[in-house]
């Protein structure tokens, strides 16, 4: 999993976290959840805040 696959990782990061408001994390956070996901491999340092908005923007739609 690449930070290109916004999708993926906010079905991913759904399922890990099925209780947790997406609304609610802090982008620190949310980058380490994203670099700690089974299957990521990527360069931790290009998980930039537009990357983590539409991560956040995606996971919210996923709950939806």
């Amino acid at each position: 999993m690449k930070w290109s696959d916004i999708s993926a990782i906010a079905e991913a990061l759904y399922d890990k976290f099925p209780d947790i408001d997406p609304l609610t994390i802090r982008f620190t956070d949310l980058h380490n959840w994203v670099v700690d996901l089974e299957g990521f491999d990527d360069d931790h340092t290009r998980g930039g805040e537009k990357v983590l908005e539409a991560i956040q923007q995606a996971w919210i739609d996923e709950a939806a």
